[in-house]
Parts: C-alpha cells; structure tokens; sequence
C-alpha cells in the first residue's frame, strides 16, 4: 500500500476565510457595511418588538405584543389595553427582547473588539451573538405565525385581520442577523 501524504500548506489555503485575503480598502468597507447592516437591523428589531402592529383589523384595530389597542374617531387617539398573558404571548415576548439583548450585546461587544484587538484577529463571539439574536427572532416569529389564534383568542374574528408590519419586519430581521453574524465570524480585523 502506498502511504497517503498531504500538503498542510495545500489544506490551509483550502480552508482561509473568504474574506482574508482582500485589501485594507476592501475590508474598511465591508466594516462600514457590516456596522451599517447591523444598526438598520437592531433599529428593525427594535420597531418591531416594540410598536403595535403584529395584527392588523380594518386599520382602526391591532395588537401587538403588548396592547391590544382600537382608534377612537371622536377623540383621534389609540385606546389600548394590556393583552391577555398566554404562554404562547410570553414566549414571543420573550424572544423578541432576547434577540434586541443579543443584537445590542453584539454591537457593543464589536465596538469593543475593533478597538482592542489585534491585528489579524477575527469577531467570532460579535458573529455568534448575532446569530443567536437572529435565532431567537426566527423563533418569535415562527411561534406567533403558527399559535396567532391562541395569542389573540379574545380579539375579533382573526379571518377579518391580517399580519402587520411589525411582524414582517421580525421576519425581514432574521436572515438580515444571520447574514451579519455570518460576515462577523468572517470578518478579520486589519489596521
């Protein structure tokens, strides 16, 4: 039998980051673009843990995490009121503060890490908490699309409503975290 050998430095090169290998002007930009990407996401996330918009009735009625609220034509003012606490509700809640902790967490942990790092290091625990913010979001949303009913079971006529913008952008928001972890854990820290 004939011995089987291999080059290490052939299995390095296979293996590099694809982002390793660009120049300083490259990577500056992909920094500028992976920070912009990760505020307009942690902005997204945000507006859509808080606002009031997960399920829309008519424009004059909605819910969101929080409130159930109704439009009052006479005053012109949002009359809300506190939802009903499910566990489904609560879970929801739950993980959509978790992914704005994780987001924020990541951005403050990057701001850190780009200015003590050294040279040649790469943003693995900035990638890893972007990525749980954008689980966690994933989550949140996959548990009010399939338990809506539960959730809202003291609404109107949930045949009547429709999804509000709040929860689209908690789906926009998942991909958008995982690509931007993604490019983090990649991402390598030139001077």
């Amino acid at each position: 039998m004939l011995p089987i050998t291999c080059k290490p430095s052939v299995i390095s090169a296979t293996f590099q980051s694809p982002f390793s290998d660009r120049d300083p002007v490259q990577m500056a930009y992909l920094l500028m673009f992976v920070t912009l990407l990760h505020l307009i996401t942690l902005a997204m996330l945000f507006i859509a843990t808080m606002e009031k918009s997960w399920w829309v009735w008519d424009g004059m009625e909605n819910s969101d995490l929080w409130y159930n609220c109704r439009f009052d034509n006479d005053t012109g003012t949002w009359l809300c009121a506190s939802s009903k606490e499910t566990e489904w509700l609560q879970s929801v809640q739950v993980l959509m503060v978790l992914s704005v902790v994780f987001s924020s967490v990541s951005f403050l942990v990057f701001l850190g890490q780009l200015f003590t790092m050294s040279k040649g290091g790469l943003f693995y625990f900035t990638g890893l908490c972007q990525v749980f913010a954008g689980l966690t979001a994933f989550a949140a949303a996959l548990i009010y699309t399939l338990h809506n009913q539960e959730i809202l079971q003291d609404s109107r006529k949930l045949t009547e409503g429709h999804f509000g913008y709040c929860f689209i952008l908690a789906w926009v928001c998942v991909p958008l975290l995982l690509i931007s972890g993604v490019m983090y854990i990649h991402l390598r820290k030139k001077e």
